[in-house]
Order: structure tokens, then sequence, then C-alpha cells
């Protein structure tokens, strides 16, 4: 492994400084194949010894599963809570969506319980645009501010897919209120149209995670699952872009990864890992120096075959 420290972030302004390498732990809930519990254990442990403090999942991902995986590997940890920094959601579960405020106040308790917590740093409102945005603002966002009231939650989050979400959201509601963004697959060597509203979100003090620098599979060598909803003509580039990646011997996923770490502004990335050796790889590529030259060149490749796509989107609701 290279000696070179996870380099920390802050947060927003929530005095948090995450490692700009988060753990998704979604695939701890057998989104992406089966996960055996002491490999998710082992996954979650090496992530912490290679200085990952952000650990991120949601009641949804695994329908549970992944919250109980994922409390599972903090608990053996052994360390002081504080020594880690967790996210989850609410308001999207394995039986459909429901925002009120009633489901939100018992849904912390029901993932404090699985994740064995006594509060989670951040709590985001999960895919927002599946509810009505009203209805987040008027009732769910209050609900949750009672929760930070109550000390089981000390931040509040959003997170979804069109951009448009969150101004909509925060601008309707008191300056502060809202601590952290979550958005996926919009900051990426395909798709970087997060940048467009990085500096809206910095005058709001609003923290910015960016999930998924790999675009849910399409910037590997295997490629996305069965289900990942983006155009074939999408799909088609990234097959080709990571085969020349293989073709010049380097691998499409790391330089996703580093691509994605080098926007500042953004505090963490968060990669989905299921394994010690993932947690490695993706650890290895955001520590690694800037390599030669052919880096720069290769990701100018890549850019140039998926220009024709850039920032195409997909329908969320998968």
């Amino acid at each position: 492994m290279a000696a070179k420290a996870l380099e920390r972030r802050p947060l927003g302004n929530t005095g948090l400084n995450v490692s700009c390498l988060g753990f998704g732990a979604s695939p701890l809930g057998n989104v992406f194949g089966q996960v055996s519990e002491s490999d998710a254990i082992d996954a979650v442990r090496r992530a912490f010894s290679l200085g990952i403090n952000f650990f991120d999942t949601s009641p949804y991902y695994g329908g549970t599963l992944s919250e109980k995986m994922l409390g599972k590997g903090l608990k053996a940890l052994g360390v002081p809570r504080s020594e880690y920094i967790v996210s989850t959601k609410c308001g999207r579960y394995k039986e459909g969506f429901d925002f009120s405020a009633e489901r939100v106040t018992k849904s912390i308790d029901e993932s404090l319980q699985r994740l064995q917590l006594d509060y989670v740093d951040i709590l985001h409102c999960h895919d927002i645009e599946f509810g009505s945005l009203d209805q987040i603002v008027a009732e769910t966002i209050p609900a949750l501010i009672e929760l930070k009231h109550a000390g089981k939650a000390k931040f509040i989050g959003l997170t979804g897919l069109p951009l448009g979400i969150f101004p909509y959201v925060v601008d309707r509601l008191q300056p502060g209120t809202v601590d952290v963004i979550l958005s996926y697959c919009h900051y990426s060597i395909n798709d970087t149209t997060l940048a467009d509203l990085i500096p809206y979100l910095k005058t709001k003090g609003v923290g910015i995670i960016s999930a998924s620098p790999l675009a849910m599979g399409l910037l590997t060598e295997t490629g996305p699952p069965e289900w990942h909803p983006a155009p074939p003509t999408l799909k088609a580039a990234c097959r080709a872009a990571a085969a020349r990646c293989v073709e010049k011997k380097k691998n499409i996923s790391k330089l996703a990864i580093q691509y994605s770490l080098s926007n500042e502004d953004i505090s963490t990335i968060v990669v989905g890992m299921k394994s010690a050796k993932q947690v490695e790889e993706n650890v290895e590529a955001a520590v690694e120096e800037e390599e030669e030259e052919s880096s720069v060149a290769i990701i100018a490749e890549i850019e140039e075959i998926l220009k024709p796509v850039k920032n195409l989107t997909w329908p969320s609701g998968f």
C-alpha cells in the first residue's frame, strides 16, 4: 500500500472532517452480489485502518441488511464513537417511499438499533425527487430538526439524482437548515454537472458529498449490472473507454476515482465497497501520487471517447 495518508476535508459548516474517500455500504446489503458477514466486517475494519472515517448507508439498501452489516463492522472496530462518521437515510424503504414525519421519526430509531449506535452524524432524506418536495420542506425537514434536537442525528442532509431538487428545498428553508447534500453520478469523467451547483452550495455553507464516481459500474472493466438505467449509447461509450484503458494498461476505475477526487470543493466521494481487497484498491487509487504523463494522456483519450455522451442523463427510480 502507498504510505501517503488519505486526505481529510471539511464538510461544509458541520465542523466534521471527512476522509476524501468514503465507504459506501450499499454492497453490504448484497445489492451487487452476495457478501458474507465476515467479508463485510473485514471490509469495514480494513477501511478504517487505512484512514477512511466516513461510512454511508440506508435502510433501503438490501432491505435493512446494509445497516445491520455496517453496524457489526463498526462495533468490531472497538474504537471510540468519535473516531468515525456515519450517515444513514430515511424516507426510502424496501416497501416504498414515505416522507411523513411519523415514518421518518420511527425510521431513525430502527436505523440506530441496526447500526448499534446512539446517534448518526448525518441523517439524509433519501431520493427526495420521488416524494413531494413541498412535503419535504413543510413536514419531513421539521421532523428531522426535532430528531437533531433529540440528539439522534447531528446534521441534516438531502440526497437525489436530479440536481435541481437541492436548491428548490434549500431555498425554502431557513439558512443553515440543510447541512449536507449527497449527489450521485454527477461528478466523474462522463458527467460533471455537479460542478455547476457547487458555487451555490458553497454560498449556503452546505457540505458536498459525491457518490458513485464509477457511475454505478459504468466506469469499470466488468461493466454495470443488468438493471443499470443508463441508455445504450452511454453504456457502449463507457465500454469503449474501459477497453481503451486496458489497451494502455490502465484501470478505468482507478482513473475515475482520481478524476473525481481532483475537485477539492467536493468533501468526499463515496464508493461502494464489499471486500478488504476492494477497499485496498480504492484507497491506493486515492492516495497515489500523480502519475507520469501517461495517466493524463489516457484521461484525455477517455474524455474524447465519452464526449458524445457527456452529461447524458438517465431516469432515476431504480
